[in-house]
């Protein structure tokens, strides 16, 4: 027992380092843990063609692709809020003449929100979808940063990852490593299985808003719901904030029955059902957790996280259940009998 005590050292301090570190670098994490997320996700792509290419060569096209594959859905997502921009700002004029208003009184619709800090949501939204170049331009150099740490992140860890993998896996006591190696295949699951999952829900979400905007009666149905699409593909704003926002429309145009619309078969039907049933229902069937547990994880996980937690908490909450999994395995293969 002493032995694996004195083993433990080491890896101890390399824990608490690596802590520190991440206390240092929190404002960077997120783009570290999505970088090198996508690249474990990829990784087998670049095992394949690493048989064909050198490793650096392999990481680089790989890291190019997934930089032209993100280049090319901004270019497409500007394209089409440019073309609708029309739409937009009647969108943003409206909410904004009907909250300036004096006589309006949000609480008498039973907004439980201050008309100041709604006039701070309309601005950040207004930011954000129309004078989106204006927001660009002013954080053009904490995007240029955190750009680079992500596609670095994602390289370095297609390059190295495995050595890291290996030279870690060597260094680990015993009873560390038998969890290191059944824990592995596991995170990797995981990972694949919340990109998935992300991506298919962002277009479920596109195609079951159709018919929600169609009986809205606004027209624009096909923009209105790649809107949605486009914020759900977004894991902190979520489809519910094109739904709030176009309700917040509705609410000022006075069209009570387009709010209704909007809240049950938008927001519960098209926004939070998928949420609360169907993104915890298939991750938590790949990794066998129930679903209200890993419900749990994701919400919690961007609540407390922020970006990162779209990774971190369901993944944490995987770990954690595996790692109890495998003790409470161990310990039955130890004493079989009966009253274990």
């Amino acid at each position: 027992m002493a032995r694996i005590d004195r083993d433990m050292y080491p890896f101890l301090i390399v824990l608490i380092l690596t802590l520190i570190a991440l206390a240092v670098f929190w404002p960077m994490l997120d783009m570290v843990v999505l970088g090198g997320s996508i690249a474990v996700v990829l990784f087998p792509v670049h095992r394949r063609l690493s048989q064909h290419l050198r490793p650096g060569v392999s990481a680089a096209l790989l890291t190019v692709a997934l930089f032209a594959a993100i280049a090319a859905t901004l270019f497409v997502t500007l394209a089409i809020l440019r073309e609708n921009a029309g739409v937009l700002d009647e969108l943003f004029g409206t909410i904004g003449n009907w909250l300036a208003n004096p006589a309006t009184q949000p609480g008498a619709f039973g907004i439980p929100v201050a008309r100041e800090t709604l006039a701070s949501w309309l601005a950040k939204g207004n930011a954000l979808f129309v004078n989106y170049w204006v927001t660009i331009t002013a954080n053009l150099t904490l995007i240029i940063i955190k750009a680079v740490v992500f596609f670095g992140s994602f390289f370095l860890l297609l390059v190295k990852g495995r050595n890291i993998y290996d030279r870690i896996g060597r260094h680990l006591p015993e009873p560390v490593r038998v969890y290191y190696d059944q824990l592995t295949p596991v995170t990797v699951d995981t990972l694949y299985v919340i990109y998935v999952v992300q991506i298919a829900i962002a277009v479920l979400t596109f195609f079951i808003a159709i018919p929600v905007f169609y009986l809205l009666g606004y027209g624009n149905i096909l923009f209105y719901s790649f809107l949605a699409a486009f914020c759900e593909l977004i894991p902190i704003l979520g489809s519910s904030v094109a739904f709030i926002l176009i309700g917040a429309y509705a609410l000022a145009l006075g069209d009570m029955q387009g709010v209704l619309i909007l809240f049950i078969l938008g927001y519960i039907v098209v926004s939070a059902l998928p949420e609360i049933y169907v993104r915890p229902v298939l991750v938590g069937r790949r990794v066998k957790i129930h679903p209200v547990i890993m419900f749990i994880g994701i919400i919690g996980g961007l609540l407390t996280l922020g970006l990162a937690g779209f990774v971190l908490g369901p993944l944490i909450i995987v770990l954690l259940l595996r790692s109890y999994r495998i003790w409470t395995d161990e310990h039955k293969a130890q004493d079989p009998s009966p009253g274990a």
